[in-house]
């Protein structure tokens, strides 16, 4: 019996528990706190709205959520039902139906918007998702909330993330894409020439994607970004003066609250529409600009906010109680409603077979497909991929006498003209936020003067710079921002302050100039002393002296000579295709001429009692033929000529002569060099034999000369540049001729005209010994005494 009294004790003990739990359970039944205005009955079709009447009052600190009346968000509530009731009195549109509404109040937080939108799917307002039921008209449209991202017909939500047709394919808007707005504000930061800004975008889709676009184009122009914050967090020491804000007024209110508070109020604000026309900011920001949807007059909407009564709408009553009427009409919303009657009134009378019939995609075929002309207006709305044209109106900010602001229109931007048609300011209307009357200046460093030039500061945007000295040829020749470097042309330079292009300065060796006219002075002079020379020899023609020397090849000597300091002379002014020419090839003959009559008076050493009369001559002119040939060869083929070298000086032209080809002068000049080397070289062997004159000693250390003088040449000559090359050039052929002709006619002038007594046979006579014991002469006498053997050795052949 016990044992049965307690199972029958426990079982009543485990129903009591289960039934506690039971009603302990959670209950999912919640009902919904949604204010707003509702009108379904007897309706044949209804279109759903959900506007941020109140938004959260960010600035008080309550355990309880803290709410502000929106008056601005408000008008667009009674715009819509402005826009129903004048739709549902017209008979020419939907004329057999009559539109209800359900607006609610989304407060601008998600929770609202949540339940509002649960509201709309279930027809309940309890907490019940899934599941639908609702015998009332249907929901045909939603004109949705400012942030919404799931509303058919939008008149506020402007982001440009909502254009993709593939991730919200039912969504339209009656008011510009944000990318038209962020290139409106990129048009007006260029047109008033600010370089330096700073932007601020609330954290959500809205400002990330409207900043985003706005600093893709500014910074392709070329203006930098001061800072770039996310509300709340604000750089508010940041040295720029102009401030680009993509925000509802909503999160930028506390922001300027504190600005204020801080005392930082020597900025410009430029207004994007979302808070361009709001009364939070009315009172704070005077001169900001910022851009509007283009607004226009509703005819009867100002005498039906003014007919309102407080006493039966609490609504409208804090509307009374918070703000007086405004003058800009919320217009999208009053397109937004017509547009989808329009819509309701096509499928309504669409016509079988054509219309696509697709059970739920009806309405959203004739929306995307609606075109009709806004009441009052000349306005044409249609959708172009489920936007609208983009067209502002730019509004400032302004402080009447009375302290009273207004919104003054300064100017519109009209995104479907051409791009230079686009923006249009007048910026005398414009009231800045400063004591002067013109734009403010917002850069981060000012514009580089003409003749200096931009230097990139490490670590810093490219508008933060300082401002060097151009370059020597390059110039800048404005102050702008872009401070454009130009490089002057291979014939100009830069002048001494780098804002102009100057012709370079020609140079070349000329006449007049007190070098020229010393280096004329001195190849004049080298080509009388020579000449005087020669008329010492013809006076002296019949003395044993020139005997002995061979008066025609000391001539022929004398005459080359003068030709080498002449020479020198065609090198100077100038240059011309014809002076190049003749000045290279009149020295390559003049040398060859001089160093082949050289050579040759020693040629008949080796054997000497076997040559002819005039053999040499012979040799001379077969040495200067071929000089000639190679020279004729050279100027057919490739000729020297006149250039300007604009490499070789940066603020000169150097107009000098080209060989043309350097293997030629190379060939040309070598060959001299070869008789040189020959000449030295008979010379030197010759020296042996002595006779009172030494002739040989003389010519060996004259060609001596001739080598320093050309080998001491040539690193003078590459080292130099301009005019003193070819100075230096006629110095070397200069001080070689006069070395020839000082070594070797000196001694023989002074014999002439300072010894005349040794000018006699018997000083003339070879009385030098070699080993032997036997006498020795000169070059001179061996080829007199070879000229009589020869003499002798024909007479004898013609007697036998």
């Amino acid at each position: 019996m016990e044992i049965r009294h307690f199972l029958l004790g426990l079982c009543a003990f485990c129903l009591f528990h289960r039934r506690a739990s039971a009603e302990s359970t959670c209950n999912l039944k919640a009902k919904f706190n949604l204010s707003g205005y509702k009108d379904v009955e007897k309706k044949k079709v209804v279109i759903g709205g959900m506007f941020p009447i109140h938004n959260k009052n960010s600035t008080v600190i309550s355990l309880l959520p803290s709410f502000r009346f929106n008056f601005r968000t408000f008008r667009w509530t009674q715009a819509m039902l402005f826009a129903i009731n004048e739709i549902n009195k017209r008979e020419d549109l939907l004329p057999n139906t009559d539109l209800g509404y359900v607006i609610y109040d989304s407060c601008f937080t998600i929770s609202k918007a949540v339940e509002g939108t649960l509201t709309y799917l279930t027809g309940q307002d309890e907490a019940v998702p899934n599941y639908r039921c609702g015998d009332g008209p249907p929901l045909a449209a939603l004109v949705g909330a400012g942030g919404s991202d799931l509303s058919i017909v939008s008149y506020s939500s402007t982001c440009s993330a909502l254009e993709s047709k593939f991730q919200f394919p039912t969504f339209l808007r009656t008011i510009p894409n944000d990318k038209h707005q962020s290139t409106a504000i990129a048009k007006m930061v260029l047109h008033f020439g600010w370089t330096w800004v700073g932007t601020i975008a609330a954290d959500d889709d809205y400002g990330k994607y409207g900043i985003k676009d706005f600093k893709e184009q500014v910074e392709e122009a070329g203006v930098c970004i001061s800072f770039s914050e996310t509300l709340p967090k604000v750089n508010i020491e940041a040295t720029a003066k102009i401030i680009v804000v993509f925000s509802s007024d909503v999160d930028l209110s506390p922001l300027i609250t504190e600005l204020l508070r801080q005392n930082v109020t020597n900025r410009t604000w430029i207004a994007t529409e979302a808070w361009v026309t709001s009364a939070l900011m009315i009172s704070l920001l005077g001169g900001t600009l910022g851009f509007a949807v283009k607004r226009a007059s509703i005819p009867g909407f100002q005498r039906y906010l003014l007919d309102m009564d407080p006493y039966t709408d609490p609504l409208t009553e804090e509307f009374w109680e918070t703000v007086c009427l405004m003058v800009m009409f919320p217009h999208s919303v009053y397109k937004a409603v017509y547009a989808v009657a329009h819509a309701l009134h096509n499928l309504e009378h669409c016509k079988e077979g054509q219309g696509p019939f697709n059970g739920k995609d009806c309405l959203m075929y004739y929306l995307k497909n609606v075109r009709f002309k806004v009441p009052h207006t000349d306005e044409e709305i249609y959708f172009d991929k489920g936007d609208v044209e983009g067209f502002y109106e730019i509004i400032n900010w302004q402080f009447s006498s009375n302290g009273e602001i207004s919104y003054v229109i300064v100017g519109h931007y009209n995104g479907s003209a051409a791009p230079e048609d686009r923006m249009n300011i007048l910026n005398d209307s414009i009231v800045w936020n400063s004591e002067v009357l013109e734009p403010p200046r917002s850069v981060c460093s000012e514009n580089c003067q003409p003749g200096t030039r931009k230097g990139i500061r490490q670590g810093e945007p490219v508008c933060c710079f300082d401002c060097i000295p151009c370059a020597d040829g390059e110039i800048s020749n404005t102050s702008s921002h872009l401070n454009v470097l130009l490089n002057c042309i291979s014939y100009d330079w830069s002048n001494d302050a780098h804002d102009a292009c100057v012709p370079k300065i020609i140079e070349f060796l000329a006449f007049g100039e007190p070098l020229g006219i010393t280096l004329i002075v001195i190849s004049a002079f080298g080509a009388l002393v020579t000449i005087s020379v020669g008329v010492v020899f013809i006076m002296n023609v019949g003395t044993p002296l020139v005997k002995a020397n061979d008066a025609l090849l000391s001539f022929s000597l004398l005459f080359s000579l003068v030709v080498t300091f002449l020479c020198s002379i065609f090198f100077l002014g100038q240059p011309q295709n014809w002076s190049c020419m003749t000045s290279q090839v009149a020295l390559a003959l003049g040398f060859a001429f001089c160093l082949s009559s050289i050579m040759s008076g020693y040629t008949l050493l080796p054997h000497c009692v076997f040559v002819t009369p005039g053999a040499f001559y012979k040799d001379i002119f077969s040495f200067l033929y071929t000089q000639g040939i190679a020279c004729g060869v050279w100027l057919i083929m490739l000729p020297p000529h006149s250039i300007k070298n604009t490499s070789a000086k940066n603020i000169k032209i150097i107009l000098e002569c080209d060989e043309g080809s350097v293997v030629f002068i190379c060939c040309i000049f070598s060959y001299d060099i070869l008789l040189a080397l020959l000449a030295f070289i008979f010379a030197f062997i010759a020296r042996k034999l002595e006779d009172n004159f030494s002739e040989g000693k003389c010519i060996t250390f004259g060609m001596l000369v001739f080598f320093i003088v050309w080998i001491s040449f040539v690193p003078a000559y590459l080292s130099t540049r301009g005019k003193f090359m070819v100075a230096v050039q006629i110095f070397a052929i200069l001080a070689s001729s006069f070395g020839l002709l000082t070594c070797i006619f000196l001694p023989k002038c002074y014999i002439l005209l300072v010894k005349p007594e040794c000018n006699t046979e018997e000083m003339m006579r070879p009385h030098a010994k070699t080993r032997d014991g036997t006498a020795t002469g000169t070059s001179a006498s061996l080829a007199t005494a070879a000229t009589e053997v020869n003499a002798t050795i024909s007479s004898m052949a013609i007697d036998d």
